[in-house]
């Protein structure tokens, strides 16, 4: 640990800055990472290894146990635990871990989606899992002590050994899909290893003594520790689901293939939601740290929703320029045509809707998180993943009939269940007040956002009639230059 290592502190914005900075330059890797995937490899292969590794990601979440998120929302307080705390956590999440593995091997989830790769596939996607699950308390820690600079370091040092790995079997003309597997995990465990070091090496000297309830009483001991985490674990075991569930229902109802220009199409749309993960992952500590200040949350709040507004039009519009002009360029046309049932452009087009409603929803879902009764947000995933499951039986399961109905059902679904989040998250976080007194902004959005992804879909002008949202733009500029201290 760095005893000399200065001190800062989490700022919302300054530590967004550099996580909607990095993930954005991490994904434009990613992206390219997905083009040569999809050029090097036959669509069934390609499917075989998104699903497997979507699979896994899902299945092994659970061991993160909500312990880094505890970190997070707690671990400002006393910055010199930290890299203890990141030790103790790894105690409580090795010992969790074995069980599941055992489960993976008995169940074999991935028969429950007619997915039937190569082992070695499995066995790579079931360990980047894991080792992406190792690397969430040391980043964590660092977004903690003010660093996450740093964190944003590792995210992008992670990608760009992928996205380089990919390049060099692509041009070497290899075709295995185990190679490609092999790589994404190698790119995984150094992105992890160095979010371990660079949080050791800043965080402040220790001073020999462990006060954990110093961060919070939940800390004095293990089970006290697992019960605070409890629902922070139950809802990370849900959560991705609420973003995968679609592509498995279209996976097990269609195959593979079809899967394939589902996930081409959430490609960007994913891309894009590292916005409101950054504005998350920065509003949490920060919102943890004045949870018992009604005032100061109050503010902070109000910057946040802000920001959301300023960032909507900038995602929406050039999200939507950036895909028109760029997939048919990148993807063979396979994926933009109806090979396979329907263009993965107009369903991004359809998930565009999604992603504003997942921005606009982020201050008061990370609210959530941050209260006093953690299981109100436990209680608030499981609502979203209820109607995220009931519309994609009634969307992807029961009313289509054939493969196109479906991936547009799957990517309707899919923007029906982020509104959904959106409202249940005002409900639940007690916001309908602040929400009427903004009400001329709210009904703006959501008018203009329908008809700029009216537009988007129908290739028709309609989507002029969105532009008035720019507007909101110099005041989410200035509540972010607000926090950039």
């Amino acid at each position: 640990m760095g005893a000399s290592a200065s001190l800062r502190r989490p700022s919302s914005g300054r530590d967004a800055g550099w996580l909607v900075g990095a993930d954005l330059f991490a994904v434009a890797l990613a992206f390219i990472g997905q083009i040569v995937l999809t050029h090097a490899l036959l669509a069934e292969h390609y499917g075989w290894m998104v699903l497997a590794i979507d699979l896994f990601a899902s299945f092994f979440l659970i061991v993160d146990l909500g312990l880094p998120t505890l970190l997070a929302r707690d671990g400002g307080r006393v910055p010199e635990l930290v890299p203890t705390a990141i030790w103790r956590i790894y105690r409580l999440q090795l010992l969790v871990s074995a069980p599941f593995v055992i489960l993976a091997l008995l169940l074999r989830p991935a028969e429950w989606i007619n997915l039937n790769p190569p082992f070695l596939v499995m066995l790579f996607a079931g360990l980047i899992a894991l080792v992406h699950v190792a690397s969430y308390a040391p980043r964590s820690g660092l977004r903690v002590l003010g660093e996450a600079r740093m964190e944003a370091v590792t995210k992008v040092v992670e990608r760009l050994i992928t996205t380089l790995g990919y390049l060099a079997l692509y041009f070497i003309g290899t075709t295995s899909v185990v190679a490609f597997t092999f790589v994404f995990f190698v790119g995984a465990s150094i992105g992890w290893l160095l979010a371990l070091a660079l949080v050791m090496f800043r965080a402040p000297a220790s001073t020999g003594h462990e006060d954990w309830t110093s961060l919070d009483p939940s800390w004095a001991s293990n089970k006290s520790l697992l019960y605070a985490a409890l629902p922070f674990a139950i809802t990370l075991g849900v959560l991705p689901y609420v973003v995968r569930i679609e592509k498995f229902m279209v996976a097990g109802s269609q195959g593979s293939e079809v899967a394939a220009v589902f996930h081409v199409a959430q490609l960007a749309w994913l891309a894009g939601l590292v916005v409101p993960a950054a504005m998350r992952a920065a509003l949490l500590p920060v919102l943890g740290a004045s949870r018992g200040d009604a005032l100061k949350h109050h503010f902070e709040m109000g910057k946040a929703v802000d920001m959301s507004f300023g960032l909507l039009p900038i995602g929406l519009y050039g999200g939507a320029l950036i895909v028109a002009l760029l997939a048919p360029v990148a993807f063979p046309s396979e994926y933009l045509d109806t090979t396979y049932g329907a263009s993965a452009v107009n369903l991004f087009f359809v998930l565009l809707f999604g992603w504003a409603m997942t921005l606009m929803a982020t201050p008061t879902y990370t609210a959530l998180m941050a209260g006093e009764n953690s299981w109100k947000f436990t209680q608030f995933i499981a609502l979203v993943l209820a109607g995220a499951a009931f519309l994609g039986w009634l969307l992807i399961l029961t009313l289509p009939s054939n493969a196109t109905q479906r991936l547009y059902g799957a990517a309707l679904a899919s923007s029906l269940s982020a509104t959904i989040l959106l409202f249940i998250s005002w409900a639940m976080s007690g916001s309908f007040q602040h929400v009427r007194q903004r009400s001329d902004d709210w009904g703006l959005m959501m008018l203009c956002t329908t008809f700029a992804v009216v537009g988007f879909v129908t290739h028709t002008l309609w989507w002029v009639f969105g532009l008035p949202l720019f507007m909101f733009v110099p005041r989410g500029w200035k509540a972010m230059r607000s926090t950039l201290g």
